[in-house]
């Protein structure tokens, strides 16, 4: 039983091309996304300090991804002119 649960998730789950600058702004739009809903699911269980915190580091991630894509952008882009 556990063998087909471990083969049957191998095929489900989305790969997230995070390598090109567009998968890099994906995803920093996805952490942007769990930073809203991780938060206020903190401060629903009344835990806002935590909630704050676990907002921060998503953002954080966030602002580092969308760095990466702005990143990546211009170091392809730089000699088109």
């Amino acid at each position: 039983m556990a063998i087909c649960l471990a083969l049957a998730g191998t095929g489900t789950m989305a790969k997230r091309n995070t390598n090109a600058a567009k998968g890099e702004m994906k995803e920093s739009g996805r952490e942007v996304g769990k930073a809203g809903s991780t938060m206020g699911h903190e401060v629903r269980h009344k835990h806002p300090v935590q909630g704050g915190k676990e907002f921060g580091r998503h953002m954080g991630r966030a602002g580092k991804h969308f760095g990466r894509g702005t990143k990546r952008a211009v170091r392809r882009n730089h000699n088109r002119h």
